[in-house]
């Protein structure tokens, strides 16, 4: 018996759901379905794995800043924990300091920076583009079944040769109406929720930019001073032969 009545419910949910709105409703319940399964894999994915500055990674990079001598990547990660090894930017910025004391080439460092942190935000492409395209399908769903809808009307209008009564015309105008209004509120969370997640995701991505750009800018000063020197020892040394090939 308890079986058989979850099994009653939903059969009538789907009844009802086929009676407002015809199948075009049942489309746009499945759809939203997939959405909150979307969504609530993109919070949990976001509390888990999203690259985030906290006040440890933080201090790091400001010790770094001051004195890059005085960090230790390995210790770093041994430090930050299970749940703080789960933070990506933990981990670039780790691989990017230890790749500078390395001292290796500066542009494969860079490649590097920027292909790992485009892998950090891959995961969340996916469950936002379903977002997405539930908020623009969700209005063309609602709007098919408005079409479908006023067909049947103008359907039981010819059938009835134009004496057709309101209660005739009524079944197929509340389809089209319901469709419409169930494909706007579903398509309008949805889009506030994409524009909700892109916004997190770009803050992310300057984030990570900011740091990087925090931890290369220490290793560039010792480098462009050492250029500063070489062209100043190029330009000294070359200041007696143009004056020679001028004299």
């Amino acid at each position: 018996m308890t079986d058989i009545a979850p099994n009653l419910t939903n059969n009538a949910l789907l009844a009802q759901l086929m009676e407002m709105g015809g199948p075009v409703m049942v489309v746009l319940l499945v759809i939203a379905l997939f959405g909150l399964i979307a969504f609530v894999y993109l919070m949990l994915l976001g509390t888990l794995y999203a690259p985030r500055l906290n006040g440890t990674l933080k201090k790091i990079v400001i010790r770094w800043q001051q004195d890059p001598e005085a960090v230790s990547p390995a210790a770093m990660i041994e430090r930050a924990g299970r749940w703080g090894r789960l933070n990506p930017l933990l981990h670039l910025v780790s691989n990017t300091m230890t790749a500078l004391r390395a001292r290796q080439d500066s542009g494969k460092i860079r490649e590097t920076a920027t292909r790992d942190a485009q892998q950090a935000l891959e995961p969340f492409e996916a469950p936002l583009k379903v977002i997405e395209v539930i908020a623009a399908l969700a209005p063309l769903l609602g709007l098919l079944g408005t079409v479908l809808g006023m067909m049947e009307a103008f359907s039981a209008m010819a059938a009835a040769e134009g004496r057709a009564n309101a209660s005739q015309l009524s079944g197929g105008i509340y389809e089209a109406l319901a469709t419409t209004a169930a494909g706007l509120v579903v398509a309008i969370p949805f889009a506030a929720l994409a524009a909700w997640v892109e916004f997190r995701l770009r803050r992310i991505h300057q984030t990570i930019n900011s740091t990087l750009v925090s931890i290369f800018s220490v290793a560039a000063e010792p480098q462009i001073a050492a250029e500063a020197d070489t062209q100043h020892s190029t330009n000294h040394a070359s200041r007696p032969r143009f004056a020679h090939a001028t004299g």
